[in-house]
């Protein structure tokens, strides 16, 4: 039995995975903390892969403090 758009219930998940990807894999990382981390998710949320690939190519926007 299908669900919306003819898939089913293996593709919605599918379909779920891919679009929290991005969010799993700056929550995983390393690059960056707290509120800095927060703000790529909420950017991730508003423009989607979009700025998983500007994370990945710009985070960490501060420098660390030694």
């Amino acid at each position: 039995m299908g669900t919306a758009l003819g898939l089913g219930a293996f593709g919605m998940l599918l379909v779920a995975f891919i679009y929290w990807l991005p969010v799993i894999l700056i929550l995983r990382s390393d690059k960056t903390h707290g509120g800095e981390k927060l703000v790529w998710i909420l950017l991730i949320f508003f423009f989607s892969w979009f700025s998983w690939i500007l994370y990945m190519l710009l985070a960490p926007v501060s420098q660390k403090e030694t």
